[in-house]
Parts: C-alpha cells; sequence; structure tokens
C-alpha cells in the first residue's frame, strides 16, 4: 500500500502526526548525491568528496560510510578504509545551484524558513494547512517526492514540536528518511543518550558534565533544576530542559550566510609567497563565484592560514564598499599575505569573505569597478558553458590544462 498524496510506500503513523509544524530538512549526503546525480557512472560506487592525500573528507556518500569514512576525516585514512571510493573534488558552486533549488522550494511551502547550512532548514508549517490543504506532514512528505523527481536528490524530514527534537527526527531514519516525534516519546528515547547527544556539548563538556555523575540524558532529567543552575549556571538550566525536550527556540526567517569561504589544505607544507599567492588566487575565484552565484556581496575579507605545526594564523580586512569581485577580494588577501611571509611552513590557506550584503550593494560605483566586474562576468559564463580551465588569468596558468 503506498501513500495517497506522495506514492511513497513508507506509510507514518502517529497519534499526534496531525498537530506536529516545526521541520527540520536535511539534504542526504548532499555534496556526494550531487555528484551521482550529475554521473550515473558512479551511482553504485563508494564516492568521496574531497581531495589530495593531506586533505580532509568534504563529504561521504553512504556506502562510503559503511567502510568507516566520514566527513572531516583525513583523506588518507579513508583510502585506506574505502581504496575503491571514486574520490571527487569539491565543486561549491554547484553545490550552491543546487542548494538554492531546494531552498526555493522550501519557501513555496512557508515563509518561516531558517537555513543551517547550504544543505538543511528549519521549517515553521503553523497556519499553513489551509493554503496547501492538507496537514504538514502531508506537505512535507509531497515536498520530499518532488525535490527528488525534480531537482534528483534526496532529503530526509524530522517533524516535531520544536527544533532539538525535528533535528533529531531527522537524523533517526537516513537516508529518505521521515520522523515524527513528539515531546512525551522523547523523554524516553533521549534518557539513554550519553549527554554529549545534546548539541553544543562537547568533549570537555561531557567530561566535566560526568565528573558530576551526568554520563546519560536521564541523569539530567532526575535532577533538580536548581541544582543544575548551582552547578552550571545558565547552561545548567538549558541542558535540564532540553533533557525534557523542551526547546522555546523560534524558527527566524532569513538567517543567510554569515561568510563565504573557501580553503584548502596543500599537498606538502609551503613557505614561499609565489606559490601561496597563485593558490590564493583560485581560491579567491571560488569565494567570489559563489558570491555571485547567491547574489552576495562582502565587506569583511579574511585570510585564513594553518602552519605545519597546526597553528592558525586569521587576518582580516575591512572594505568601504561591498564587493563580489574575486580581483578586488585577492588583492586584500595578498596584501595580508605578503605581511606573513617570514619562512614559516603552512599546511592550509584560505580566503574568506563575510559582513555579507544583497549583491545590488557590491563595487559598480566607478568605472574601474564596472569594467573588472564585466570583464569577471564574461569569464564566468565562459566557464560555465566551456570548463573552468577554458579562461584563466595569467597568474592562475600553469601549462596547459590537463583533460577532465
Amino acid at each position: 500500500m503506498r501513500c495517497t498524496e506522495c506514492g511513497s510506500p513508507r506509510l507514518i503513523r502517529h497519534r499526534t502526526l496531525g498537530t506536529l509544524t516545526l521541520a527540520h530538512i536535511d539534504c542526504d549526503a548532499f555534496y556526494a548525491t550531487v555528484e551521482k546525480r550529475d554521473n550515473p557512472d558512479i551511482a553504485d560506487k563508494p564516492v568521496i568528496i574531497g581531495g589530495g592525500k593531506r586533505g580532509v573528507v568534504s563529504a561521504a556518500c553512504y556506502i562510503a560510510r559503511t567502510y568507516g569514512v566520514r566527513s572531516a576525516m583525513p583523506m588518507f585514512k579513508a583510502l585506506d578504509l574505502c581504496p575503491s571510493a571514486v574520490v571527487v573534488p569539491p565543486d561549491m558552486a554547484k553545490y550552491v545551484r543546487v542548494g538554492r533549488e531546494v531552498r526555493h522550494a522550501m519557501m513555496a511551502l512557508t515563509p518561516l524558513v531558517e537555513p543551517l547550512s547550504i544543505d538543511e532548514a528549519f521549517l515553521d508549517l503553523s497556519g499553513t494547512e489551509l493554503v496547501h490543504g492538507m496537514m504538514p506532514a502531508k506537505v512535507l512528505a509531497r515536498f520530499a517526492s518532488q525535490v527528488e523527481r525534480d531537482i534528483g536528490i534526496t532529503v530526509s524530514v524530522g517533524l516535531s514540536v520544536n527544533k532539538f527534537l525535528a533535528k533529531i527526527a531527522s537524523d533517526l531514519d537516513k537516508p529518505r528518511g521521515f520522523a515524527a516525534l513528539d515531546q512525551e516519546e522523547a523523554r524516553a528515547m533521549l534518557a539513554e543518550r550519553p549527554v554529549g547527544f545534546i548539541y553544543g556539548v562537547g568533549p570537555a563538556s561531557q567530561e566535566k558534565l560526568s565528573q558530576h555523575g551526568f554520563r546519560l540524558i536521564k541523569d539530567l532529567q532526575r535532577a533538580d533544576e536548581i541544582d543544575l543552575m548551582k552547578q552550571f549556571g545558565p547552561e545548567g538550566r538549558r541542558l535540564w530542559r532540553l533533557a525534557r525536550g523542551i526547546d522555546d527556540r523560534k524558527v527566524v526567517a532569513d538567517r543567510g550566510a554569515k561568510t563565504i569561504s573557501n580553503e584548502t589544505t596543500l599537498e606538502s607544507d609551503v613557505r614561499d609567497f609565489p606559490t601561496l599567492e597563485k593558490i590564493l588566487w583560485r581560491l579567491c575565484e571560488k569565494v567570489s563565484s559563489r558570491l555571485k552565484s547567491g547574489d552576495l556581496s562582502g565587506s569583511t575579507i579574511t585570510l585564513k592560514l594553518k602552519t605545519a605545526d597546526f597553528r592558525q594564523r586569521t587576518r582580516s580586512q575591512s572594505l568601504q564598499v561591498p564587493t563580489q569581485l574575486a580581483t578586488r577580494i585577492f588583492a586584500t588577501v595578498r596584501e595580508m599575505l605578503s605581511r606573513e611571509i617570514d619562512g614559516t611552513a603552512f599546511r592550509l590557506i584560505g580566503a574568506g569573505v563575510s559582513a555579507l550584503k544583497p549583491g545590488a550593494e557590491a563595487d559598480d560605483q566607478d568605472l574601474l569597478d564596472r569594467r573588472s566586474a564585466h570583464a569577471e562576468r564574461a569569464m564566468d559564463n565562459v566557464r560555465k558553458k566551456f570548463g573552468n580551465t577554458a579562461v584563466m588569468r595569467g597568474i592562475a596558468y600553469d601549462g596547459p590544462a590537463k583533460p577532465d
């Protein structure tokens, strides 16, 4: 028997399903799923998004995860675990475009969409039943089916009474999951989980809680709220509430991205300015492409470096006028980079733009910038049609392009 609304063979029954209106939607293994969509030859193979022996895993498909591969894992370790994996370099501009398609589809359900990242968001569907002619659960089931049909990727949906429980629900049945969780059943489900299951409780906090006798969430459930506040201050009250599935945070629309950035871990440690400069230009082009794709600009430019001994250096500079141009981003980070060249060996370099504004506020305010903008966008259009190596500035040229 299939659902009459979306055609899914999965039927959802829950005693409070008709009253639940807050959802968390998460795209399944987003980067890897997009790559499999675009290349059917790798659809049934383990896929890792990343690159370089010294890089890290950006994403892994569910097949690769069965081998133990996880995001942020060093590439060499991932390939040891899964030597048959197909490794695909990340294409952030493409992922941003697909993420925007999903976001537009979400906005058709409700104006209360709070993005958390490129591939997930909270939605509040309160009051939308009359608009859609069905309860939120059915609207979300239809949405998941439409995304799979029209965009070619899958999503998992968690439906509950608040953000905390909706996020938990969306992780219960991945991929292509749809789970509902109400507050009454949440307390029992949470009880046997470690305290680190609560968002914001990292290893250090988990150890501190364990020292006070709070190892599992049920230990927090048994505690008195006042006693927890005496021991841990405001954090004690937050933990007491979340342990019981209580979360009063509202869905806030239009949070949007706060920073657009790109970084790379180098194949070997680099000390010399010309090599780092060339790599930095390519990163700035990627950041610029994402800004343009998102119709954004920004006025704070950041350089990120990590030394061979894993010490991080972050330098920022603010512009008078927001920009989305690679040339201006590069000019700013290049100057900051030049001041960091002191013989230190670097293993990672990155560039980012923050203090984001609409793209209409970008630097088209004088003739020189207008010419730069037109030139860059012309090159962007050529690359979209013929590939990233179709046209390059001199600084990015390393000799004849290798075939993809």
